[in-house]
């Protein structure tokens, strides 16, 4: 009888041990004492977004090369595809598509200037990859433009497979994926060659022009637009795609909430076009008893709230930038000189891949 209550004794003995050793531990995890304060997260509490807003203006890296993405036109203003991204956030936040400036960079420039601060958002083709997604701390936004690797050759070359390019000296821009993906795909075919890399795009074209290299790769619709310079009936593009490069805008990890807008800003793009609404049938919709619609439009309070925006902020991107299919069309699809197909970068219930999440 002794023995088995001196066992019970020591087990409640025990017991009240561990409960004293778990409250002294929560005691020590407490951060509400004080020198344990929790600080506020810059994840949750949209820092960039107000500092933006105070500003009166967003800060966008672009290409100021690159025809039908991000260049200078003859009246030396910014257009192409990422600039009107640029200002799809603009109109976002602050219901004014020029709230803007653009700080145009080189590709080595480009991940320096996000990190340090000088520029608010990427939007200069950029591919989306795991090491600029994980170690150099950029947060992607959605895919604007499904792209990939591509390599252009003299039309009288007689090259037609990556197997023609043995010996060749190709050419390719530094600061890119594009060198690594060259040496895979060529280490694969078991062709040799010789890279040769260049500071920026204009001496890597001009390399090829006067001969000095005998192929250049970059992405395909980098590819193309070089024919704003090329004579397109003397070059090749070969039907060969050496990479996926998923091109599209980047914020700095670790604000949420810039992330958020700039995020939905994008597709609020995608959804127009699901819906039908363009730049010019907007206002029609203003009047509809879809719910769906009447949120979106900003009609229904919550979208905009919960982002920080006002409630018509998709309703200003549309009437302002149009729809996605609007922007492509006008800056590389059938409206602009290059003529490029939709392909993976059209609507899913045509095709392509694009789709948006609902806006609820």
């Amino acid at each position: 009888m002794t023995k088995r209550f001196l066992m019970m004794l020591g087990m409640v003995v025990l017991s009240m041990v561990i409960m004293i050793g778990c409250s002294e531990q929560d005691a020590g995890t407490d951060t509400t004492d004080e020198g344990n304060e929790p600080t506020e997260s810059v994840t949750g509490s949209g820092g960039k977004l107000a500092e933006v807003m105070d500003r009166g203006e967003i800060i966008v890296g672009v290409n100021n090369t690159l025809p039908g993405f991000g260049y200078i036109n003859s009246a030396g203003e910014y257009e192409g595809f990422d600039v009107e991204f640029g200002q799809v956030l603009a109109t976002a936040i602050f219901g004014d598509k020029d709230a803007i400036d653009y700080r145009p960079l080189s590709a080595q420039e480009r991940f320096t200037a996000l990190q340090s601060g000088e520029v608010d958002v990427l939007i200069r083709n950029t591919t989306w990859t795991l090491t600029r997604d994980a170690e150099v701390g950029l947060a992607f936004g959605p895919t604007t433009f499904y792209d990939g690797q591509g390599m252009m050759v003299p039309a009288n070359s007689g090259i037609t497979t990556l197997e023609d390019l043995n010996g060749a000296r190709i050419g390719v821009e530094s600061g890119t994926t594009t060198e690594l993906n060259l040496t895979d795909q060529m280490r694969a075919a078991g062709v040799e060659f010789e890279p040769v890399v260049f500071d920026n795009r204009d001496s890597l074209i001009a390399a090829y022009e006067s001969g000095t290299v005998d192929a250049w790769t970059t992405d395909q619709s980098g590819l193309v637009s070089s024919y704003e310079i090329l004579d397109s009936s003397e070059h090749t593009i070969m039907d060969v795609v050496l990479s996926k490069e998923p091109l599209g805008p980047a914020v700095l990890d670790g604000d949420a909430r810039f992330f958020e807008v700039m995020y939905w800003a994008v597709m609020a793009t995608i959804q127009a076009e699901e819906f039908g609404m363009t730049s010019e049938n907007v206002d029609e919709f203003l009047e509809s008893e879809n719910p769906d619609i009447a949120r979106f439009l900003g009609q229904e309070e919550g979208n905009g709230a919960i982002l920080g925006l006002d409630e018509d902020f998709a309703y200003q991107i549309i009437k302002q930038m149009g729809n996605y299919g609007e922007i492509f069309e006008r800056n590389i699809g059938s409206d602009s000189p290059f003529n490029l197909e939709r392909g993976l970068n059209a609507l899913y219930t045509d095709g392509g891949i694009l789709y948006s999440p609902p806006f609820r």
